[in-house]
C-alpha cells in the first residue's frame, strides 16, 4: 500500500494516491477528473479553480487537517487581487499535495458540464398563485387626516379589491413613499398570500399601472444533483431550467455519510448549508440571466427536499436524522422570508415556502411527487419509483396509500462506479451487446450516432468517450446478464466461460470492456465485479423498499408501476425489469414521469389550492420506516440476484429469456468452464 497521501477528488469520487508536491491539477489528470486549465498551468486562466475539505471523511476513508495543501502562493494572490477568487478556492496548477485531501471540482471548472436530466414535465398548471399584482389609486396625504401612506394604501386595496390586513418590511418601506409620488398616487402593488395565511403581503410597488412579469422558483433540491424551473406567475410557463451538482457532495455522497460528517465535524452542518445556500444563489443567477429577466422579479420560490437537505436548507442540524426514531424538527410545511434562508438573488422581499414531509426519511420531495402522480386517484394499484441517491417509493390506490424511502446510493448516478461519471458530454447513456458476438455498441451524451455506425468518431471528436453515466451502467450490466456475460449471482465469466475476449482478468475477478481508447490516450472503460457489486447493493435496496410496502398492502403484484426522476426518464423499463429494479409487470404498464418531484413544486408554486392539497395528502399517507422492518432485510438478500433468487417474474422471462449459465471465480482449468443450473 502506497505511503503517499490520497487525494480524493468529489463529484466524481476518483481517487489515488500522489506523492507529496504533486500539483492538484497534475493528480487530476493523472486521474481522469474533469477539470479544465488552458493556460498550461500558469495560473492565468483560473480554469482550474478547485475547493478543498478539511475534517473527517468516513464516507472516503478520508482526515483532512490543515496543512495537506501547500501554503496559498503569490500566484494565486497576484490572481486573486486583479480579478478575484471566491474564499476558500485555490488555483490547481498552483497547490500541490502535502496530505491526504478532499477536493471538490465545482461545475465551472469542468471541462465537460453537468447535464442535469431534470427537465421540467410539459404539464398545464391550474393557475392560482400567492402572488398577484394589483393596480390602486391612493387618496393623498392630508394634513387634516393624518394618516401614513401604508395606511392609506391599505384603505385602497380594500376599497378597489376588497383585499383586507396587509402588512410590509422594509425593502417595501423603503420605497412606498418615491414610488406613490413617481407615480402621481397610482402605483401597482405584489401582493402574497399563502394557503394558511390571513394577511396579504406587499413583496414589491411600482409606479403607476406597471405590468412587470412576476416569476417564481421550483427547486428540486436533491443530494446529487439541484434542479431549478423559473416560471411565469401569470400561466405557469416555465421560461428557463438549469441545475448544478449539489455542492455537498465533497462531505458525502449519500445522506447518512453527511449526517455522519456533521457528528465527526463540529461546525459541519454550517459548512454544508453555507454551499448549498451559495450554490442556490448562482443557480438562480444563471437562470435570471438565460431568462433576460431581474432578480427583483422572482418573487417566490418552492423548494421539494428529502429530510437531511430540508434540515441543511434550513441551517437545522440534522443529526437527529440519523438515529431511530428518525425525528424531524418539523414535518409541516414552511412560509419563510428569503433572507432567513440567505437566499440573496430574488427579490428582497420574496418569499419562500416549503412542502411539508411525510416522515423522518421520506421527504418534501416524495410529497411533490405524491402531489404530481397522484396514485390516491387511481384504480390500479400503482407503484411510484422516484430515484435517485435516495430512493421514494410510494405504493397506493383510492382505497391506501403508502410511502417509504429506501437507500440506493449513488450508483445510479455513476458514481462509485470504476469508469463511472456524472451525465456530461462524452460519457456513454445507452448500450446494447450482441448475445451471439457479445460485441457492444453504445451511444454517449452529445451525439444520437451509435459506435459502430459511420461517422460515430466525427460525431464525437470534440468530446471524445470519457466514462459511462448512471443510465449507461444500468444498461450496461442488464445488457450483460441478457448476454450471458453475467449470471444469476453477478459474477462475471471469465472469456473461456463468456466465448468472448472482452472479458478480461482482473484480479480474482473479471471485466467486461466496452470501450478502449489507450491507443489515442482515451480511457478503458469497463464494467468491473465491483461495479456489478454497487449496482446489485443499489437496486436490491430500491426493489426491498417496493417489496416491503407490497407486503404492507398485502400483495404480491402491482397493477402499474411510474419511474419518476431522471431514472424513469433515460431507462427502459426492460433494462430495469431485467436488473430486477422493479417488481414483474407488462412492459406496457410501465410509465416515465420525468421529473415527478419537479412538477410537484411547480404545482405548489403555480396554486395555493395545492398546497392545500398536498397537507392533507401527507396527512393520510402511512409511512413504512425500512431501517426497522425485520422483512427488509430478507428482501434485500433475495434482491440481490439478477433479477431476484425467489422472485419468478414470469412476465419477463416471457419477454426476455435470460440464458441458464453460472460462473465460478477459480482459475485453472475449471475456472474455464461453464456449468448450467436452474435459473
Amino acid at each position: 500500500m502506497s505511503n503517499d497521501p490520497l487525494v480524493v477528488f468529489t463529484p466524481s469520487g476518483k481517487r489515488g494516491n500522489f506523492p507529496a508536491g504533486t500539483p492538484i491539477l497534475t493528480a487530476a489528470r493523472q486521474l481522469g477528473v474533469d477539470l479544465d486549465s488552458v493556460c498550461g498551468g500558469r495560473g492565468i486562466c483560473s480554469k482550474c479553480q478547485i475547493t478543498p475539505s478539511y475534517g473527517e471523511f468516513s464516507k472516503h476513508g478520508v482526515t483532512a487537517k490543515e496543512g495537506a495543501l501547500s501554503e496559498w502562493n503569490s500566484v494565486e494572490q497576484r490572481y486573486k487581487d486583479k480579478r478575484g477568487l471566491i474564499d476558500g478556492r485555490r488555483l490547481g496548477c498552483q497547490a500541490t499535495v502535502q496530505g491526504d485531501i478532499v477536493i471538490d471540482v465545482p461545475p465551472e471548472s469542468q471541462v465537460h458540464r453537468q447535464v442535469v436530466r431534470k427537465a421540467a414535465s410539459a404539464r398545464a398548471m391550474i393557475m392560482d398563485p400567492a402572488v398577484r399584482s394589483y393596480y390602486v389609486e391612493v387618496a393623498e396625504p392630508d394634513m387634516h387626516t393624518p394618516t401614513g401612506d401604508l395606511e392609506r394604501l391599505g384603505i385602497a386595496l380594500k376599497e378597489q379589491w376588497d383585499i383586507e390586513d396587509i402588512t410590509a418590511g422594509m425593502s417595501v418601506l423603503r420605497k412606498l413613499q418615491p414610488v406613490l409620488r413617481k407615480g402621481k398616487w397610482t402605483c401597482t402593488v405584489v401582493l402574497h398570500k399563502g394557503h394558511q395565511e390571513t394577511v396579504h403581503r406587499i413583496l414589491d410597488i411600482y409606479p403607476g399601472f406597471d405590468e412587470t412579469r412576476l416569476y417564481g422558483l421550483a427547486i428540486d433540491l436533491g443530494s446529487t444533483t439541484i434542479a431549478a424551473h423559473l416560471t411565469d406567475l401569470r400561466n405557469g410557463a416555465v421560461v428557463a431550467s438549469s441545475g448544478i451538482m449539489n455542492p455537498q457532495i465533497r462531505f458525502g455522497e449519500d445522506l447518512m455519510s453527511r449526517v455522519s460528517y456533521v457528528m465527526m465535524n463540529p461546525g459541519g452542518d454550517i459548512e454544508m448549508t453555507n454551499a448549498v445556500r451559495t450554490a442556490l444563489n448562482a443557480l438562480t443567477d444563471t437562470l435570471s440571466a438565460e431568462a433576460e429577466i431581474q432578480p427583483s422579479q422572482i418573487m417566490e420560490a418552492v423548494f421539494v427536499c428529502n429530510p437531511v437537505m430540508h434540515h441543511l436548507l434550513l441551517g437545522i442540524d440534522p443529526v437527529e436524522l440519523g438515529q431511530a426514531p428518525f425525528a424531524l424538527a418539523t414535518s409541516k410545511s414552511l412560509s419563510l422570508h428569503v433572507g432567513d434562508l440567505d437566499l440573496t438573488s430574488m427579490n428582497p422581499a420574496a418569499r419562500v415556502f416549503i412542502l411539508p414531509c411525510i416522515a423522518g426519511h421520506v421527504g418534501a420531495d416524495a410529497a411533490a411527487v405524491a402531489l404530481s402522480e397522484a396514485p390516491y386517484d387511481q384504480d390500479e394499484l400503482t407503484l411510484v419509483v422516484d430515484v435517485g441517491t435516495n430512493a421514494e417509493i410510494l405504493l397506493g390506490n383510492k382505497t391506501q396509500v403508502l410511502a417509504c424511502s429506501s437507500p440506493t446510493g449513488p450508483a445510479f448516478e455513476g458514481a462509485q462506479i470504476s469508469s463511472g461519471q456524472r451525465a456530461a458530454p462524452g460519457a456513454i447513456e445507452r448500450i446494447e451487446i450482441d448475445p451471439t458476438t457479445k460485441e457492444p455498441r453504445f451511444q454517449v451524451i452529445g451525439s444520437d450516432i451509435w459506435s459502430n455506425d459511420e461517422g460515430f468518431d466525427a460525431a464525437i471528436a470534440t468530446t471524445g468517450v470519457t466514462g459511462i453515466c448512471g443510465s449507461g451502467i444500468i444498461e450496461a450490466v442488464a445488457e450483460m446478464r441478457m448476454a450471458g456475460l453475467l449470471d444469476p449471482k453477478g459474477l462475471i465469466g471469465s472469456p473461456e466461460q463468456t466465448g468472448t475476449p472482452r472479458c478480461i482478468p482482473d484480479g480474482r475477478t473479471h471485466s467486461y470492456v466496452i470501450h478502449d481508447g489507450t491507443a489515442d490516450g482515451g480511457p478503458l472503460i469497463t464494467v468491473t465485479q465491483g461495479d456489478i457489486r454497487a449496482i446489485q447493493l443499489a437496486k436490491s435496496a430500491l426493489y426491498a423498499g417496493a417489496r416491503l410496502l407490497m407486503d404492507e398492502m398485502g400483495t404480491d403484484t402491482v397493477e402499474r408501476v411510474v419511474l419518476a426522476g431522471a431514472f424513469g426518464a433515460h431507462i427502459s423499463p426492460k433494462h430495469a425489469m431485467v436488473l430486477g429494479m422493479i417488481p414483474d409487470v407488462p412492459l406496457d404498464k410501465v410509465t416515465s414521469a420525468g421529473n415527478a418531484a419537479g412538477t410537484g413544486a411547480r404545482m405548489a408554486l403555480c396554486s395555493v389550492d395545492a398546497r392545500t392539497s398536498i397537507e392533507k395528502t401527507v396527512r393520510d399517507i402511512t409511512k413504512v420506516e425500512t431501517a426497522i422492518e425485520p422483512k427488509f432485510q430478507e428482501h434485500f438478500v433475495n434482491a440481490n440476484a439478477i433479477p431476484h433468487a425467489t422472485d419468478p417474474f414470469s412476465i419477463l422471462r416471457s419477454i426476455a429469456p435470460l440464458p441458464d449459465v453460472s460462473f465460478n471465480t477459480g482459475g485453472g482449468e475449471d475456472g474455464g468452464r461453464r456449468r448450467r443450473r436452474r435459473g
